[in-house]
Parts: C-alpha cells; sequence; structure tokens
C-alpha cells in the first residue's frame, strides 16, 4: 500500500508491540524474535524501495527500545539496507542526555524525524534544545521529512492512547501552523536547501 501510494518508507513502533509494559527490560529471546522479524519485512519490503524505521519512545510507551543507542544496534543487526531510524524530540527529551548525540549516532540511517517539543506542543514554545537539534541534522546531511506529532484533547481517542489530559496549544492548527514556522526557520538557518 505504501508503494501504491508513493511512500517510500514506514517509521514508527514496528518491532514490539506498542504500550505494553511488563515491568521489566527485554529479554534476548524477545530481541532475537524483533530482529529476525524485522529482517523478513525489510526483505519484503526492499522489493517495494520501502524503508522500515525503527522509534526508540519512552519508557511509559515501550520497555523495549528507549534510546538511539538501542536503535542503531537493532538495525546493525538487522542488517538489511533498508533498516533505518526514526527520532522524536519528545522521546528524546524524556530518553537522552542530550538531542545532539543520539542524531549523530544515528547519522546516514536518519530517516525520519519527528519535531516535536516538550510537551508535545507547538515546537519552539518549550525547552528542546532546537539549536542542538538542527546543527546535528545538519552534520548527518539529514534532507528528509520533518514532522510535528502532536495530539489535542479533540482528537479523543489518540489523547487517550497518549496521555494528552489538558490543552497544550490553542488548537491542532495552532500547533500544525506555528510549528511548521519555527521549523522553517530552524531549517533555513541551519540545513541547506
Amino acid at each position: 500500500m505504501v508503494s501504491q501510494l508513493g511512500g517510500d518508507a514506514i517509521n514508527g513502533v514496528i518491532y514490539v508491540a506498542w504500550g505494553k509494559i511488563f515491568g521489566g527490560s527485554r529479554t534476548p529471546e524477545e530481541w532475537r524474535r524483533s530482529m529476525e522479524a524485522l529482517r523478513e519485512i525489510c526483505r519484503y519490503a526492499h522489493g517495494y524501495e520501502i524503508s522500515l524505521g525503527i522509534e526508540p519512545v519512552n519508557r511509559f510507551e515501550t520497555y523495549f527500545l528507549n534510546t538511539a543507542e538501542d536503535a542503531v544496534k537493532l538495525a546493525k543487526e538487522v542488517g538489511e539496507p533498508n533498516i533505518k531510524i526514526h527520532l522524536d524530540t519528545f522521546h528524546m527529551n524524556i530518553e537522552e542526555k542530550n538531542f545532539y548525540d543520539p542524531i549523530k549516532m544515528a547519522g546516514k540511517i536518519l530517516n525520519h524525524m519527528h519535531c516535536c517539543e516538550n510537551d508535545r506542543g507547538i515546537p519552539g514554545t518549550g525547552h528542546v534544545n532546537w539549536g542542538e537539534v538542527f546543527q546535528a541534522l545538519s552534520e548527518v546531511n539529514y534532507d528528509r521529512w520533518l514532522g510535528v506529532e502532536s495530539f489535542t484533547p479533540e482528537m479523543e481517542k489518540l489523547a487517550a492512547s497518549t496521555a494528552i489530559w489538558r490543552k497544550i496549544a490553542p488548537s491542532a492548527d495552532a500547533i500544525a501552523e506555528e510549528g511548521l514556522k519555527f521549523l522553517k526557520q530552524m531549517a533555513k538557518k541551519y540545513l541547506k536547501s
């Protein structure tokens, strides 16, 4: 379907069931099964010129991959040319020590980037260090999509599953419009056209 629609990537929590927390660390058996499944899916997707971007998310959403370091390790063990990394500044804000190093670590296999504020509000209105984000993106020559992933309480099912209980911006349109304006300013300052 992605290929038929003109897309070239599937990104996100595609390595384990999202939202399942078992109160412990992943096991070597779970790691092996995830790696083998991703390898098989990558081989299938390769025939359609589709990449798979694995996204590390915060510990409240999964126990399996929380850091860029773990995502890069899994990608290397999968070992297929179309396995990639998807990073999200919202999750990085919780799990990483800074914003620069994870992006640099993902490097040339960084395939998708969610540019979200620390509270999932409008990018540029919180405490994400956007200078670090865009400096690292510049240094890895990132030239793909920058997306804003946010939710508002009006999106009831999504808001419930992502724990958005309060108004984090005036509206979804404000997040999109003001976020886009901010990201374009940062891209103009740091990224090659």
